[in-house]
């Protein structure tokens, strides 16, 4: 088998190694935490594509900010999805919540017209974030409006998503001065470039089955 990325380990093979094992030890390299290997890896991206291709089946996902290898199958049926360690939600109102982040982050881009071409990420309220999920909770189960209030999507919906989305680097609490307190709702948080991984098109998909399940 014919890998053009082997040919390389000669004249560049720390380069080769430290990228292949950023990859591999969490799910997102950002161009900001090693900055002279993440130009290499967009320099190479054809030779680690074909890597990750031939050698696992995975495929090698990039933009200006983020890579990530994508895995589309788990080989050993012996460790179940409970067992994984890997970023997922298992609660319909997790999931919905998460969607609907992914939602106000793209609304949020439109709005201050941001790609993930500008050097800053862009960063909100948790206020805001609140806010835009309790409505939409609301807009989609209006039978059940009493249920999705406010202090509910706060406890029941984001509370449980915001750790795991902070642990996974979706996004990034931005501490406050020492001399600041910041009430909850105006903790600033940064979108992370990950999330330009995602869409919210899930979502859209999800609302007629949600909306018959409330009428039965």
């Amino acid at each position: 088998m014919d890998i053009e990325l082997t040919k390389m380990l000669d004249r560049s093979g720390d380069k080769v190694r430290a990228v292949l094992n950023i990859l591999i030890e969490s799910p997102c390299f950002y161009a900001s935490d090693r900055q002279e290997l993440f130009y290499f890896l967009r320099r190479h991206r054809r030779e680690f594509n074909d890597f990750f291709d031939k050698m696992y089946g995975w495929q090698l996902l990039m933009d200006a900010k983020c890579a990530r290898v994508y895995k589309g199958e788990w080989h050993n049926p012996a460790i179940t999805p409970a067992n994984r360690a890997m970023f997922n939600f298992s609660r319909r109102d997790e999931c919905l919540a998460f969607m609907m982040l992914l939602e106000f982050f793209e609304q949020q881009l439109e709005e201050n017209g941001m790609t993930v071409e500008d050097q800053h990420n862009l960063r909100f309220h948790f206020g805001d974030l609140l806010h835009h999920i309790h409505r939409r909770f609301q807009e989609i189960f209006p039978g059940d409006a009493e249920r999705y209030s406010e202090e509910y999507v706060r406890a029941k919906a984001l509370k449980p998503i915001m750790p795991e989305l902070e642990k996974y680097r979706f996004i990034k609490r931005i501490q406050p001065p020492e001399d600041l307190v910041a009430l909850a709702d105006e903790v600033i948080y940064e979108a992370l470039p990950a999330l330009y991984h995602y869409n919210s098109a899930a979502l859209s998909r999800m609302l007629p089955e949600l909306q018959r399940e409330e009428q039965i």
